[in-house]
């Protein structure tokens, strides 16, 4: 179940159709500008287009992204309230949309320290279930990068977060192979079956629900957050097989969330992407 993160100019529904034209079986987008807190409510012909398509072409496990300006584990007790009303007005967003999925970095501590800042993003999120009902959509807490004073870089952070959840039941965890592999987790060749009894053993495999497949234009273990197109970057081909090739994941939506621009072939690099996906299947 191959996708893309696609852009939502000119209307949410346009990157379904993107989507389909791209020959994709899913879809990850933002459902608002990402870049601003505000957003206007969805107008409900724009819900109506995008759960339309949705049907048509049976993407039924879809996924948004929420907005880089929430951070749920601020110490800085006005933005952490933003970000408090932002994340449920996402969540909502995308009930209202039938998007199973959303997808969330943990945020950052700011200097507070990473075991006050799970806290703080534990808390974050008892407080939006409280005003949330789970209307099916589950939040995908994403493994990170690690760069400055980011939380999400272990996986024991991610497992952390779901032990201190009233609900641990609306979150899943999202596996981007870009940020794994700046955080220091290698799981090329036969090194990805021990990788992936780490996952087991401290997430569990039956929680990721969503993969993000990105190369990585640096180095393992750099904690620099620089996506490459597949085959592209460190990581390289052959290093994307096991997450391609695993069975506990054919159902799981794979994302992309590589440069958009044209290859030298004068294709869309998500198309040339794709099919160095498949070709590992």
């Amino acid at each position: 179940m191959f996708g893309s993160h696609l852009s939502i100019a000119g209307g949410l529904h346009k990157a379904l159709l993107e989507a389909e034209k791209l020959g994709m079986e899913t879809v990850q987008i933002f459902t608002k500008n990402q870049q601003q807190w505000a957003a206007r409510p969805l107008e409900p012909t724009a819900i109506e287009l995008w759960r339309g398509h949705c049907k048509r072409l049976d993407f039924s496990r879809t996924v948004s992204h929420d907005s880089y300006l929430v951070n749920l584990a601020s110490p800085d007790e006005s933005l952490w309230r933003r970000s408090l009303d932002a994340f449920a007005d996402e969540l909502s967003r995308c009930a209202s949309l039938g998007i199973p999925y959303l997808v969330s970095h943990p945020g950052a501590h700011m200097g507070s320290g990473e075991e006050a800042g799970l806290r703080r993003v534990a808390k974050a999120l008892d407080l939006v279930h409280q005003r949330v009902p789970p209307d099916h959509v589950m939040t995908c807490l994403e493994i990170t990068a690690g760069q400055g004073t980011s939380l999400g870089y272990r996986l024991e952070h991610l497992a952390g977060i779901m032990e201190l959840v009233a609900d641990p039941k609306r979150l899943g965890i999202c596996l981007d192979t870009a940020h794994l592999f700046a955080a220091g987790y290698d799981f090329r060749g036969r090194k990805y079956a021990a990788f992936m009894k780490d996952v087991d053993r401290i997430v569990g495999i039956r929680h990721v629900r969503v993969l993000h497949l990105n190369d990585s234009r640096k180095e393992l273990g750099s904690r620099v957050d620089r996506h490459d197109h597949i085959g592209k970057g460190r990581i390289g081909l052959d290093g994307f097989k096991g997450f391609v090739r695993d069975k506990a994941f054919a159902n799981v939506p794979k994302i992309l969330e590589t440069p958009k621009e044209k290859a030298p072939d004068g294709r869309d690099w998500d198309e040339v992407n794709l099919e160095a996906l498949r070709s590992l299947q």
